[in-house]
């Protein structure tokens, strides 16, 4: 294998590894604030901000992985 077929695998792992770990964390964040909501509904409008913050936050640092897994596979 060429260092740049080397490149490209460690990209997609790395992608792929950084998607699933966004994936789970939005999905435990999501229960965990159905089960808020479900317990105390008058709650509801603040969780759901709190909510939505977080999952931005998530996908800010998901995008940020893969940003930084595509440059490090077009530098080689």
């Amino acid at each position: 294998m060429t260092n740049i077929a080397l490149a490209f695998l460690a990209a997609g792992i790395g992608a792929g590894l950084s998607i699933i770990g966004a994936a789970l964390g939005i999905g435990k964040l999501a229960a965990a604030a159905m089960d808020a909501t479900g317990r105390q509904p008058a709650a509801g409008g603040d969780i759901r901000t709190t909510m939505i913050i977080a999952a931005a936050l998530i996908e800010g640092a998901t995008l940020f992985a893969l940003v930084v897994c595509i440059l490090l596979a077009i530098k080689v």
